[in-house]
Parts: structure tokens; C-alpha cells; sequence
């Protein structure tokens, strides 16, 4: 029995938490934080990031367990729905992997699986899969070395580095001080390894609604 129901959909939950937040955080943070954003757009990710037609670079990473994880194996399987998230630490991204859940038997009727990957050290990963519940695979991506195959890596800002470090101990989640994040993108990927949807954005607060990527599903059965 179908499950479907996108109606309440992701970026509304989200902007309501970026309506609060601005509502209460200092000026001198939200400046941050904005030339943060704007520093993405220069540095060109979401432009030389991988998209559709092209072919996604196949890995093997590890999950919250240590087990081993094949981009490959899961594609014998059906497509794959492909996605970052920032780290436990990010609440929009605790937002978001929550909403995937929730839509994660809308995925799997139609014949496909969801992996997340995440820089965060499989110690923080398996600690944000047990708090959410997560019944599907959070792959540890150490050194974001798929995330820049797929081109979508960028440098923090000292300032948006310095606050997160203070913040919440940016280094100590993701196991290095090299202060580069991947873009919160998400990809559907059909069975011979092209990619057939692209969710690509510099705003870290906006992220790839559960429609889209269904009717990108459906779209592979056509």
C-alpha cells in the first residue's frame, strides 16, 4: 500500500527555522554567515559540480557500524537517491534527514534506496543515526574525498570556520582542520550509474523536497 504524501514539504520547515533564527541571532552573525553563503557562489561549486548525464563516480565508504558500503552494490538493487548532509551539529540537517525518513517507504516503492554521506567521523555518524532513528545507510565520507569526485566541496570563510570551531568543535566532528564542507546536494542516480536528478544549492538552508525526487523516480519507469 502506498504511503505517498509530500504535501507538507521540507523547505517550508526550513525557512520557519531560518525565520526564527534571524529573528533572535546578533547582526554581526548573520553578516557571517550571509558573506559566508555569498563566498560559495564565487568559489563556483554549484557550477562545476557533477549534474545530469553525467556519470556518478562509484565508492566504497563505511557506515555508522563499519560496514563496508558500495555505491555499486546498491545499484544492482534499483536507483539511488544520493545525499549529503552537513553533520549532527547542523540542525537543518537533522531537520532534513527526519523528513527522509518519514519518505523513505515513498523511496523504496519505487524500487530505490537512500544513502547519506556525511564528513563527520563514523563515531558522530552513528550517534546521528541512533538519534533520528535512521533506517537507512549514513556513510561516513572522511576527508569529503566522494564529496569532491562529485564536485561539491568548498572552503568555509576563516569567520564561518572560527565560529563553527567555537560553536560546536567543527575539527573534533569531522576528524581534520581543513574547514571544507560539502554542499547539502542531493542526486538520484538510475541503475547504470547516470544521474538523472540534481539538487545543487549554495544555501545551506535550502535542500531537495521529496517530490521532486519521486517524480524524478518516476520519470526512470517511463
Amino acid at each position: 500500500m502506498s504511503t505517498e504524501n509530500t504535501n507538507t514539504g521540507l523547505q517550508e520547515t526550513l525557512d520557519n527555522a531560518k525565520h526564527t533564527w534571524e529573528a533572535k541571532a546578533p547582526e554581526h552573525t548573520k553578516e557571517i554567515y550571509a558573506e559566508g553563503i555569498a563566498d560559495v557562489t564565487r568559489q563556483k561549486v554549484v557550477a562545476n559540480a557533477k549534474k545530469n548525464d553525467d556519470k556518478a563516480p562509484g565508492f566504497s565508504l563505511t557506515n555508522a557500524i563499519g560496514k563496508e558500503v558500495q555505491l555499486s552494490d546498491y545499484l544492482k538493487r534499483g536507483p539511488v537517491v544520493l545525499t549529503w548532509y552537513r553533520g549532527g551539529w547542523c540542525p537543518y540537517c537533522n531537520m532534513t534527514l527526519h523528513y527522509l525518513q518519514e519518505q523513505l517507504a515513498n523511496i523504496h516503492l519505487k524500487g530505490a534506496n537512500l544513502l547519506a554521506l556525511t564528513p563527520e567521523l563514523p563515531d558522530k555518524s552513528m550517534s546521528t543515526t541512533e538519534k533520528h532513528q535512521l533506517k537507512f545507510e549514513v556513510l561516513s565520507d572522511v576527508g569529503n574525498k566522494v564529496a569532491k569526485e562529485y564536485g561539491i566541496v568548498f572552503k568555509l570563510t576563516d569567520a564561518v570556520a572560527d565560529s563553527y570551531q567555537k560553536g560546536f568543535d567543527l575539527h573534533g566532528f569531522n576528524g581534520d582542520e581543513s574547514n571544507e564542507l560539502p554542499l547539502a546536494a542531493t542526486y538520484v542516480i538510475d541503475q547504470d550509474g547516470t544521474i538523472v536528478y540534481t539538487f545543487l544549492d549554495a544555501e545551506y538552508r535550502n535542500r531537495a523536497e521529496a517530490k521532486d525526487i519521486l517524480a524524478a523516480l518516476d520519470s526512470l519507469k517511463k
